[in-house]
């Protein structure tokens, strides 16, 4: 079964095979020794001036991120589940909370968070997913952080980057905590999230908020190569190994570029045989599609052709399926998938297959390849 769900994504052959040797401990110097590699592979995904492992799902770098960044009210844009959850968590610890609301296939204008941020002078944090997954779509964070900092320097900007780090360059100029997660374009299990930080985001967390989340604490101990508590030792292990990887096969330019020729040739095959990208603005870690057959055709891809593609959740259940184009994706695999998508039309009587799709992928990303 080829698994092409924008998360958990594949776990490469050598990455399963370098996290199935024996356990280590994690206070050891051999595991001290790993995770120092492992920060400086790290530092060189961010650009940040901080970086911090937890052992936890993205979530919980959410709420990490909130407790220790915002003392006041969070603005939080909500385009999807998880700029809902912002909202959601800081609700749950007793923050002030102000949310902008969109359709999950329209990203928030810069406009309407600098309209936000003049009209309410306690907002001192923003949380805003760069690519919002439950819908696909790319919001233009570096915009609206580069805005909010002209305004008010001090607000700390806090972005999602769960799947986004490993996709595309991302502008931290004015960011201040950019999050990842590990199932995502890492291509890992899940179960380890990453915070890049700013100097700035450091500062205000001062002494750190909460027990287990407390930045501050991990901030000690992580700059000394080890954690604060007790250390997701396969997945580090996992991680050095992608990151590793991804540097033998070209370092992490190239693999922005493949991602991006990849989004490109997967969105014009899909347009090519009819089907219609549900987001306006579409990020490049998935392609989202709205269809009245949205369920028939991820049942057939499963049954017929053994591809995985996700599906939509409340609203949209049923109505779109998404397709992964994060991580080192093989050509064939991807082509595979648009080819089944077109051979599932023709099952559905939508239209007759004549290879459009994979016609179209190939001559998009091999050409771009050559270049």
């Amino acid at each position: 079964m080829l698994l092409f769900t924008p998360g958990p994504t594949p776990v490469p052959q050598n990455v399963r095979n370098a996290m199935s040797d024996e356990t280590m401990h994690h206070r050891t110097p051999e595991f001290e020794a790993i995770f120092e590699k492992t920060r400086k592979h790290l530092f060189n995904l961010f650009k940040s001036d901080e970086v911090l492992m937890l052992a936890s799902s993205g979530t919980g770098a959410m709420e990490a991120a909130v407790i220790n960044l915002c003392h006041n009210t969070l603005l939080n844009v909500n385009s999807g589940k998880f700029g809902e959850r912002f909202g959601k968590i800081a609700i749950a610890h007793g923050l002030k909370n102000v949310e902008i609301k969109n359709e999950w296939d329209t990203p928030v204008s810069v406009e309407a968070v600098v309209e936000a941020v003049r009209n309410n002078s306690s907002i001192d944090a923003i949380a805003v997913q760069i690519s919002e997954s439950a819908g696909g779509l790319r919001h233009p964070v570096e915009a609206i952080a580069k805005a909010v900092k002209e305004i008010n320097p001090n607000i700390m900007i806090i972005a999602d980057g769960i799947t986004a780090v490993g996709v595309e360059k991302i502008d931290i100029t004015n960011i201040d905590c950019l999050i990842a997660g590990s199932q995502k374009a890492l291509m890992l299990p899940p179960g380890l999230a990453i915070l890049g930080l700013s100097n700035a985001s450091i500062e205000k967390i001062g002494k750190g908020k909460g027990y287990y989340f407390n930045l501050a604490t991990e901030i000690k101990s992580q700059r000394k190569n080890t954690t604060a508590w007790t250390a997701a030792t396969t997945l580090t292990i996992g991680l050095l190994e992608i990151l590793e990887t991804i540097e033998k096969k070209g370092g992490l330019d190239k693999l922005y570029a493949q991602t991006a020729t990849r989004a490109e040739a997967v969105i014009s095959s899909l347009q090519a045989i009819g089907l219609h990208v549900y987001p306006k603005t579409p990020a490049l870690s998935m392609t989202t599609i709205d269809d009245e057959n949205a369920s028939q055709i991820r049942k057939i891809l499963k049954t017929d052709f053994d591809v995985n593609v996700a599906g939509g959740q409340d609203h949209l259940e049923g109505k779109i399926f998404r397709i992964n184009q994060m991580g080192l994706i093989a050509p064939y695999e991807i082509a595979w998938v648009v080819n089944s998508i077109e051979h599932a039309l023709s099952k559905l009587g939508r239209r007759a297959y004549d290879g459009t799709a994979n016609k179209v992928f190939n001559e998009i990303y091999f050409k771009a390849d050559k270049k």
